[in-house]
């Protein structure tokens, strides 16, 4: 299993690898962005082109995720691109999970969570497109 502060196959630490998405999604350039989180323009790039390719598959599993916690959840405000809808559904599916499950979660912050509920594989070549067992009553959502 995963630490929750990595993912699979990623020698930077998720916090790092998510304030680069994070940047990439509010329109920042690759230069800028790898300047942000002091790794390489290539290495930033690669990040960036994994969830892109991977998009739609991780804003479904995340809106999922949403529409499992809350009754009449709030519609995501789309971005304009795959990849910003993509980082909004994650931050969507985080913020769910924390007003379901309080305190215990809220003292984490949004990548480490993501990174739990895709088993590390938020970057991986095909990202589950269905996260974790958060609770019993989510029994049928592996």
């Amino acid at each position: 299993m995963v630490p929750v502060t990595v993912l699979a196959r990623r020698a930077d630490g998720v916090e790092v690898i998510g304030a680069a998405l994070l940047a990439r999604a509010r329109g920042w350039g690759y230069r800028r962005m790898a300047a942000l989180v002091g790794r390489p323009v290539s290495t930033v790039r690669g990040w960036v082109g994994r969830v892109a390719a991977n998009a739609e598959r991780i804003f479904l599993a995340f809106m999922g995720l949403v529409h499992e916690l809350e009754v009449d959840p709030a519609p995501v405000t789309p971005t304009g691109s795959v990849l910003g809808d993509a980082v909004a559904a994650v931050g969507a599916g985080v913020a769910a999970v924390r007003r379901r499950f309080g305190t215990a979660v809220v003292v984490v912050s949004a990548w480490p969570v993501a990174a739990a509920l895709t088993h590390g594989r938020l970057l991986a070549p095909s990202p589950p497109t269905r996260l974790i067992n958060t609770s019993w009553h989510l029994a049928g959502f592996p």
